[in-house]
């Protein structure tokens, strides 16, 4: 059935449109430099200003350069077109259709300029909204005060200017940014209807800003979390990778549950932890996100398929006994398990077949490890490492896991003192079977096969 779109004269955003005036925080009353906003991102502002038109730095890099941040993405809004500013920059590409927006490249640096958003579409503009109120296409241009009450949480409805390097605020974002509170701009439960990613943004901002989410913005989140469920599945992944890949992992699966989210966005993974009375697969899930947040400090990589790995672990083990107690077979067991945690999460989150089957590869090699079977092959498997590192994590959930983290521990440092590493390792297999091996050479692990895969 095809979604009703609302009329276009009719088409109005609900917004509860607060009284809105102008507060200029002057350059001698804020924290901003232009010597922490990108080169390129002044290029962009300097050429709209030379061209006629006006453009603002405005939402996270404004928000973060408040707060002593260092934001590594710079927006910025104008009352020029997309095409306007298509013609001002031969290095413009125009992207979008729920949104068009114009991004100028410089070499990796991408600065995307949108043109500011309206409230109410006369009929010219291009809008389309669900019967349930999610905006579907948002293509309605107005002015700066109608952007400023379009953006979702007063700390991004912040604009810097070159023209006297002030920050203007029409909805209050200055003093929520100071007081290190996170509001949504008119009515939470309508703008959460709009974009139910919304709630996921709140969440991941909160934790990594440290900011409080208050009162009036929090409250529906557990109430209309279910709604994530109308959001694309490739949009869930994206956001997800902002979630618990920017450094802040562990405070955000901690807002997550506290908000009722959690439940919504990895079911499996909720319910399979609240039957864990122990407590201990969601101390070994908290720290596997801290180990993130540490290799994401360090400028290390991380796998989304180590990550999610660990996300989903909860619910792969409440899955696998499920089948066993069942009477099936431990190795098939484990392959259903793995598929069917892996097919229900899908229709939630788009987890990509390069992500997926390493994650599942990590979680199969598990019941490897006690086994000590055809240990070379193992030592050379190319995701051994980082099943052997998860390994290590399952520690934090059960001590019966140390004795084959000594024994791997060992044959690996045995291999790195060897020429042929894995000669050492052919003699443990053989051990006791009274039939001497034949030594063959064998390629050593990639030294790629970490956790960064």
């Amino acid at each position: 059935m095809q979604p009703h779109i609302a009329a276009a004269p009719q088409n109005r955003l609900s917004i509860d449109t607060p009284d809105l005036q102008l507060r200029v925080i002057p350059r001698d009353s804020h924290t901003i430099s232009r010597r922490d906003i990108s080169p390129n991102a002044l290029r962009v502002l300097y050429r709209l200003r030379d061209g006629g038109f006006s453009g603002y730095l405005v939402g996270g890099a404004v928000r973060d350069l408040l707060v002593g941040g260092h934001p590594k993405d710079f927006d910025i809004a104008t009352d020029a077109t997309p095409d306007q500013v298509r013609a001002l920059f031969r290095n413009c590409r125009l992207i979008g259709r729920r949104f068009r927006l114009a991004h100028v490249v410089f070499g990796r640096e991408i600065i995307e300029v949108a043109t500011f958003r309206a409230n109410v579409d006369d009929g010219s503009g291009d809008r389309e909204l669900h019967e349930g109120g999610r905006l579907l296409r948002d293509n309605v241009y107005g002015t700066i005060e109608d952007d400023a009450v379009r953006r979702d949480f007063t700390a991004n409805a912040l604009y810097y200017t070159v023209e006297d390097f002030s920050v203007r605020d029409y909805v209050g974002g200055y003093d929520d940014v100071q007081a290190r509170v996170l509001k949504l701009i008119g009515d939470p439960e309508y703008r959460y209807r709009e974009d139910p990613v919304r709630m996921l943004r709140a969440a991941r901002l909160a934790a990594k800003l440290d900011f409080r989410i208050d009162e009036a913005s929090a409250e529906p989140l557990t109430r209309l979390a279910p709604l994530l469920a109308q959001s694309a599945p490739a949009r869930l992944f994206e956001e997800c990778l902002k979630l618990f890949l920017s450094g802040h992992a562990v405070a955000s699966f901690e807002r997550l549950e506290h908000h009722g989210l959690l439940a919504a966005l990895f079911p499996e993974t909720a319910t399979a932890l609240t039957a864990n009375r122990s407590g201990a697969l969601r101390n070994m899930l908290l720290e596997g996100l801290a180990g993130t947040d540490k290799r994401v400090a360090n400028d290390e990589p991380v796998s989304p398929a180590f990550l999610f790995a660990v996300l989903l672990w909860p619910a792969y083990c409440r899955a696998l006994m499920a089948l066993q107690a069942q009477g099936m077979h431990a190795a098939e067991a484990q392959r259903r398990a793995a598929d069917r945690v892996t097919l229900h999460q899908a229709s939630m989150i788009a987890l990509p077949r390069r992500f997926s089957l390493p994650m599942q590869e990590i979680w199969l090699l598990q019941a490897r490890f006690s086994q000590r079977k055809r240990v070379p092959r193992l030592l050379a498997h190319p995701r051994f490492r980082a099943a052997y590192d998860f390994l290590l994590l399952r520690l934090v959930a059960s001590s019966e896991h140390a004795e084959d983290v000594d024994f791997w521990r060992e044959l690996q440092a045995q291999s790195g003192e060897t020429e042929d590493g894995l000669d050492a390792v052919e003699s443990v297999e053989g051990e006791g079977d009274g039939e001497p091996r034949k030594r063959r050479r064998r390629r050593r692990p990639s030294p790629s096969a970490t956790t960064s895969e």
